[in-house]
């Protein structure tokens, strides 16, 4: 296996063969920041034909973001593969405890959103992937 960061942890426990010390430090660190399986996750994902109308909708979409005091918004920034098939993609990422109604604040959050010509918003609760 070839690698650019033969140190990171993965890379580390690959070449030791040790799985169980690097689930441990990887469950570790998750619990720490809050993220999945101890925390939830949300992705938006903005797109749409028009580059600069898609980053103004993404932008337009995080300001209207309720204020929640356990619940944080992140972005919006371009996603990874931010060019698909004609179409320009930002992703806006929603942080929640576990206990929090991730489901409740997205919809009083999305409810009075409304795309127009070329722009789509999709929403992904607890994502597998985020490109």
């Amino acid at each position: 296996m070839q690698t650019h960061l033969p140190e990171q942890p993965l890379m580390t426990a690959l070449a030791k063969g040790d799985r169980d010390g690097f689930l441990a430090q990887e469950m570790a660190i998750r619990r720490a920041a809050g993220l999945p399986p101890y925390g939830r996750l949300a992705a938006l994902v903005v797109s749409g034909r028009d580059g600069p109308a898609t980053e103004r909708f993404a932008r337009h979409i995080a300001r209207r973001a309720p204020q929640a005091r356990d619940i944080k918004v992140l972005g919006p920034a371009p996603v990874p593969l931010c060019l698909v098939r004609g179409r320009h993609r930002w992703r806006l990422l929603v942080k929640a405890p576990r206990e929090a109604d991730l489901q409740g604040f997205l919809m009083a959050w999305l409810a009075g959103i409304e795309t127009r010509g070329s722009l789509r918003l999709a929403v992904d609760v607890d994502p597998y992937s985020f490109l």
